[in-house]
């Protein structure tokens, strides 16, 4: 999970008719997502289908049913298994409004929470941040990383060892693919 910026509403009458899934609007929160799941970073076209979420379940919240600053981008794993569950005390992390680094972080293929963060521990054990799929997926993305980071530091050419270390850099940027699990692997391994 990464911290993202929320874009201006494209099409605000859609909101007034009632129609929160308008594809003017769902394409502005694909787009600020960089077409992943704003909570587990799995691109869509890989993982599920694409759902428009309520950040506040529209069940319990429904004067924000159509809201903009509700809305959000996620998949059909995580907005199912969010579900209509919020509890005021302890809010699902939400990355358009704080950065989720203060409450979670990656050790090599794995969500924890930081520092025992409450919301942190919720937030993975509700949405399943480490299921079985995902899981998988993420272990492969870190091998194909590994297998960079290998081939960069057996380069002899210091030119282009540094040429590869800058491809690599690029792995972990907010358009990537479990772009916070990569970043955290390129500060372990002192890349970044």
């Amino acid at each position: 999970m990464i911290c993202l910026t929320r874009p201006e509403c494209p099409y605000p009458e859609a909101l007034v008719k009632k129609d929160y899934k308008h594809p003017l609007n769902k394409k502005a929160l694909r787009k600020s997502t960089s077409g992943k799941c704003m909570y587990c970073e799995s691109r869509m076209e890989h993982n599920s289908f694409s759902h428009v979420e309520h950040i506040k379940p529209k069940s319990k919240f429904p004067e924000l049913e159509f809201v903009w600053d509700n809305l959000g981008f996620s998949c059909e794993w995580c907005n199912t298994n969010k579900s209509d569950k919020f509890d005021e005390a302890i809010p699902f992390i939400n990355p358009y409004n704080e950065n989720p680094e203060d409450h979670i972080v990656f050790f090599d293929h794995l969500v924890y929470p930081k520092n025992g963060s409450i919301r942190g521990e919720y937030t993975k054990n509700e949405l399943k941040l480490n299921r079985s799929g995902l899981l998988d997926d993420r272990i492969k993305r870190i091998e194909d990383i590994k297998k960079m980071i290998i081939a960069a530091s057996n380069v002899a050419n210091e030119s282009l060892r540094n040429q590869m270390i800058e491809e690599l850099k690029t792995e972990a940027e907010s358009d990537k693919e479990y772009s916070a699990m990569v970043k955290s692997i390129l500060i372990t391994e002192g890349i970044l």
